[in-house]
């Protein structure tokens, strides 16, 4: 997607998908028809009120780089955790919190 008519299009096509009609949003996420009617013809809209939409449509906002050197360089940066290495075993740290009686 790389324009707001994308995105609009995408919008009307979830929510056919999900059989309902521009004036059930406002059961689904508090926003009238007519405010709704706005973002699917190609209205600019905040982030916020698109987060609200795609919940409401069972979406989610994906980020990704366009330019495959950019997406490497992203997962090699500091911070980046392996899945391996994401939830190390911290049993060692248990023993403070659990055995500080025993040893008094």
């Amino acid at each position: 997607m790389k324009t707001i008519d994308d995105i609009a299009e995408r919008l009307v096509a979830q929510r056919k998908t999900l059989g309902i009609e521009q004036k059930d949003m406002y059961m689904r996420i508090g926003m009238k028809q007519q405010q709704y009617q706005r973002i699917e013809s190609g209205s600019d809209v905040r982030l916020s009120t698109l987060l609200r939409v795609l919940e409401g449509l069972d979406l989610e906002l994906s980020i990704t780089p366009r330019n495959k050197k950019l997406a490497s360089d992203l997962s090699e940066a500091p911070g980046n955790l392996e899945k391996n290495d994401e939830f190390k075993d911290d049993s060692d740290d248990l023993s403070f919190w659990f055995n500080s009686e025993d040893e008094v």
